[in-house]
């Protein structure tokens, strides 16, 4: 694996889960046993447009996050984040400017941008100060199948180039999220990968511990 600087912001290593949209009712037991096998990192990740329902559901998420020592993201939406006071935001090239987000959120929050195959736009985020860089897709995705590919050895350029954690998303499960690890990745986005899983809790233990063993902890 290649070796940096440790990075800036120690919880952003390890098993990062996003939520799916189908979880309903089960969203919060779910949620839960990811993070009983370890998840470091949740992202909420909703796309429709029931407010009141995202805001009740994203703070049941963080309290859930806060009683294992997790970070709770939110996808996309700024306003959402701050509402609920997450711990941050994640964004794409068509969402909030990260220096708005950071205006919005202030210089405590976490800060993600998603970079899908392009170096150049992880160095222009590290510059605006992004506190992580996400690439993908690294392998086939049922979530996004049109999605850009990023190939492994761009996470091992990365991880030589920049200063701050990076994750890898896109296709990851058990059989594969080793590769991750050990080609530079701090953290493993996963969906279906956990949430997919006849096992929530043991699937999750059984990415964590790769990332365990690769000196992701």
């Amino acid at each position: 694996m290649p070796t940096e600087a440790t990075p800036l912001h120690t919880g952003l290593v390890g098993l990062y889960v996003i939520t799916p949209a189908d979880l309903g009712a089960q969203l919060q037991t779910m949620v839960g046993q990811a993070l009983d096998g370890g998840a470091r990192v949740v992202q909420y990740r909703d796309k429709t447009t029931d407010h009141s329902r995202r805001l009740s559901e994203a703070r049941a998420l963080l309290s859930l996050c806060q009683e294992h020592g997790a970070l709770l993201i939110i996808n996309d939406d700024v306003e959402l984040a701050r509402a609920c006071g997450a711990h941050g935001v994640h964004i794409g090239l068509e969402d909030s400017p990260l220096g708005l987000a950071r205006e919005r959120l202030g210089a405590q929050a976490i800060i993600g941008v998603s970079c899908y195959n392009r170096l150049d736009l992880a160095h222009e985020a590290q510059e605006q100060g992004a506190d992580y860089v996400a690439f993908g897709s690294v392998f086939p995705s049922s979530t996004k199948p049109q999605a850009v590919h990023a190939p492994l050895s761009l996470l091992s350029r990365a991880r030589s180039e920049l200063h701050l954690p990076i994750a890898a998303i896109g296709g990851i499960t058990e059989q594969n999220a080793g590769q991750v690890f050990q080609a530079g990745a701090h953290m493993a986005a996963v969906i279906q990968g956990v949430f997919g899983a006849t096992d929530v809790r043991a699937g999750a233990a059984r990415i964590a511990a790769m990332a365990r063993a690769e000196g992701c902890t």
